[in-house]
């Protein structure tokens, strides 16, 4: 069992989430949003509702692992489809675009209510996220959603806790935003680009590096990994494999970030990661 104050937290969530009655659950499959959705589905039942948003810059792989977690949950999990290349305030890729890709969730999933009976919208978003500059959350203000996560007073160390306790198998995984936040602010994003972005981190993952990005400043790619994995690729076979795999996605130079992963690292702009939780 957790420790005497994480368990009173994890009571308050209950309670909270009890109380609303009925819940669609904003779900992306990573750890924040899928200990809200296993909590809901423990108070609610059939009264709680996962929605997963698919669009151009919510990766194949994210949505394989939500799919996956939804049906180790056992809740009711639903996929709407939506496409932010359709909004020029998003494609202009300003200090704004983070709410006007929630701002265009929020719209999509506040439509889908009534058929749902879910009498509220709610969020991974925790106490830990309301120390950077979101604008995303901002948006989730906007459109009413409710962030249970925040009024239980439970940080990222805590949600992390409790999915392990409660037995969710992604309790570990690693942070992830869309893939618009590999692309410098002020550059447009295109399909093209996200499109190279997503294959070219597929390439890390097939080597078994969990937590990757691949920074894109036009026709070079920026590589980060967590810092202890910076070795493995220094090896020269697997190295040369890497680059001439990331070339092929469209990239002409491909480089090694020294620092690591870092959150908002995309570079000649800093710009916070709107994480879809």
């Amino acid at each position: 069992m957790p420790p005497t104050e994480l368990r009173s937290k994890l009571d308050r969530l209950k309670a909270i989430l009890s109380e609303l009655g009925s819940v669609l659950v904003a779900y992306s499959g990573g750890v924040d949003s899928s200990l809200l959705l296993k909590v809901a589905h423990m108070q609610l039942g059939a009264r709680a509702i996962g929605v997963t948003a698919v669009s151009p810059t919510f990766p194949a792989i994210e949505l394989e692992e939500a799919l996956r977690i939804a049906a180790e949950i056992g809740a009711r999990h639903e996929i709407v489809h939506t496409n932010q290349l359709e909004i020029p305030s998003f494609v202009i890729n300003d200090a704004t675009r983070c709410f006007h890709c929630k701002s265009d969730l929020y719209q999509l999933l506040r439509a889908r209510q009534p058929s749902n009976i879910a009498a509220h919208i709610v969020d991974g978003t925790h106490r830990d996220d309301l120390g950077d500059d979101r604008p995303g959350i901002a948006a989730a203000r906007k459109w009413g959603v409710l962030s249970p996560l925040v009024d239980a007073g439970l940080t990222k160390a805590d949600v992390r806790n409790l999915a392990r306790e409660l037995g969710l198998s992604n309790w570990d995984k690693p942070a992830a935003a869309c893939l618009a936040s590999r692309i410098p602010r002020g550059t447009p994003i295109t399909i093209e680009k996200l499109t190279r972005v997503e294959r070219a981190e597929a390439v890390l993952r097939q080597e078994g590096l969990r937590h990757v990005r691949i920074r894109d400043h036009g026709e070079l790619a920026r590589i980060e990994v967590s810092p202890p994995d910076i070795p493995t690729l220094l090896d020269p076979e697997r190295r040369e494999k890497i680059v001439a795999a990331i070339k092929k996605t469209g990239f002409v130079f491909v480089t090694l970030d020294l620092e690591g992963y870092r959150a908002g690292g995309v570079g000649l702009s800093p710009l916070r990661s709107c994480s879809p939780h």
